[in-house]
């Protein structure tokens, strides 16, 4: 979504309009708000935030989904090492690392 000129307000400016902004806002509008100039803070309808979280999630649940898929093809092509064998391998590259 594209922020126009007056979608851009001051925290001065926002302090002095709170009413004004938060029905623009729940209206549909996004706002932000600048500090010394530069962008500090959005406002934003909380339904709309609870959107963007829920897209969040589930680019979370997609990227694990890609994951095990991935996992799944590393175990059809036998690229894999049981556990106590990679657990092995890493403290001793960590015991080489420190010194011990």
């Amino acid at each position: 979504m594209p922020f126009s000129v007056s979608d851009v307000i001051s925290l001065s400016q926002a302090r002095a309009t709170l009413s004004e902004l938060a029905e623009q806002v729940k209206a549909g509008a996004e706002k932000i708000v600048t500090k010394n100039g530069e962008s500090y803070i959005a406002i934003i309808d909380a339904e709309r935030l609870d959107y963007y979280h829920q897209l969040e999630r589930e680019h979370i649940h997609l990227l694990l989904i890609d994951d095990a898929g991935k996992g799944l093809d590393d175990v059809a092509a036998a690229r894999v090492l049981d556990a106590r064998t990679s657990l092995q391998a890493m403290k001793r590259r960590r015991a080489a690392s420190s010194g011990v």
